[in-house]
């Protein structure tokens, strides 16, 4: 029976077996790019760097000057006044220190690299995020694959126990023994399609419903892993920290356009008053003195502001290295669960199952020392697949806290 057993590492091999349709089969890069064209939520954080030009545009705009019109009587009271019509115009126009002009235009403009920076990681996230789920869907299509495999192993060792039964070669609570295991392994064949068409339904989820509603994916749990290139790290091109970057800038502009507020501008103004005989013309310049808001409140809290800004951005740098450190060792441990299951376990198991089956042939054994091997060989099995899955998602990890999916070449 062992003979039949199916190799646990042997992956993408699966829908041949338990799908009766033919699937599309869709690559990594293929799989990605659809999610990336369609995922909402990256299509709405993208719409935030539109925002934020229209941000920089507001911000460099130039205030608009006023006008202003009035007309009245103008009746004599005394023999030597000129009655008639009164007309005043006039014209202002605030005119900003360029000080303050100039923190404006450097806080959007923080905003909007800002806002570049959050598209980069959110695709980040999101390309990680995809490729994980599809090492997932990979893993639950070999589970069921597996299950699938153990119903059929099962129902054989069901048939060989029934004639030994009713031949009276064997007791009958081997046959009750038999029945069990054949009806939990189709048990734990159903929740392994039930999750793998789950996984496949969450990729749908995060392409908004764009890909086929059952596909293969030309993935392989076996895939190479280049340590060498994981190792490679740059902080200073890491979209999170540049974005938390910008912010710190964004933050800087915005003390810098309080402290200057102190003396925000000036107003210069020009009038013309028309009486009948006479004509004044009038020009005048207004500004605000600080002499009791000195603008310490918006000051401090611009202050306090920026260094919670600096704060994240070192304390995000901190954690990702951390967390880098952390799944070099979820890697490490991966690969040492791969090469002992591997190279000992698993053989181990399938000798032990061959035995099994050689003394229950030939009348040494009963049905339960079968069954038993047969259960081990299956979570040994079971276990490879979840270290080699490990193992991907270790190396996913090390990319996404690396940054490497923020660029489109990454594909």
């Amino acid at each position: 029976m062992a003979a039949h057993a199916q190799n646990a590492g042997s992956a993408p091999q699966i829908s041949s077996t338990i799908s009766d349709q033919a699937q599309p089969r869709l690559t990594l890069t293929q799989l990605v790019q659809t999610v990336l064209e369609n995922n909402p939520e990256l299509r709405s954080v993208q719409q935030s760097s539109v925002t934020a030009q229209a941000a920089v545009v507001s911000a460099g705009a130039l205030p608009n000057p006023k006008l202003e019109w009035s007309r009245g009587d103008n009746k004599a009271r005394l023999a030597s006044a000129t009655p008639g019509n009164v007309q005043t115009m006039g014209i202002s126009v605030p005119i900003e220190m360029p000080s303050v002009r100039a923190a404006r235009i450097e806080a959007a403009e923080a905003g909007q690299r800002a806002s570049v920076h959050q598209i980069a990681a959110s695709r980040n996230a999101l390309v990680a995020q995809v490729k994980l789920k599809a090492y997932e869907v990979v893993l639950r299509q070999a589970q069921a694959q597996a299950a699938y495999d153990a119903v059929k192993l099962l129902e054989q060792a069901h048939e060989r126990v029934r004639v030994r039964v009713s031949s009276g070669e064997a007791a009958r609570y081997e046959i009750i023994k038999a029945d069990a295991e054949l009806i939990n392994a189709r048990q734990q064949e159903q929740s392994a399609r039930l999750l793998a068409e789950q996984s496949q339904l969450t990729l749908n989820r995060l392409a908004a419903g764009q890909l086929p509603s059952r596909f293969d994916l030309a993935l392989s749990l076996q895939d190479p892993v280049a340590q060498a290139q994981l190792k490679n790290v740059n902080w200073q091109s890491h979209p999170e920290l540049l974005q938390l970057q910008s912010e710190v800038d964004k933050a800087e502009a915005q003390k810098n356009g309080a402290k200057a507020s102190r003396w925000p501008g000036l107003e210069l103004r020009y009038a013309q008053t028309r009486e009948p005989d006479i004509r004044n013309n009038t020009i005048g310049v207004s500004m605000q003195i600080p002499l009791f808001d000195q603008r310490r409140g918006p000051i401090d809290e611009a202050a306090s502001e920026a260094e919670r800004a600096r704060l994240r951005m070192e304390g995000r740098k901190a954690e990702l290295e951390q967390q880098t450190l952390q799944a070099w060792k979820v890697m490490e441990m991966a690969q040492v669960r791969i090469k002992a299951l591997s190279e000992g376990a698993v053989r181990e198991a399938e000798s032990a199952l061959r035995v099994a089956e050689a003394a229950y042939r030939y009348g040494e054994r009963g049905i339960l020392d079968v069954l038993d091997a047969q259960r081990v060989l299956r979570t040994v099995r079971a276990d490879l697949l979840e270290a080699r899955y490990q193992l991907q998602s270790a190396r996913i990890e090390l990319d996404f806290l690396a940054g490497r999916y923020a660029q489109p070449s990454s594909l």
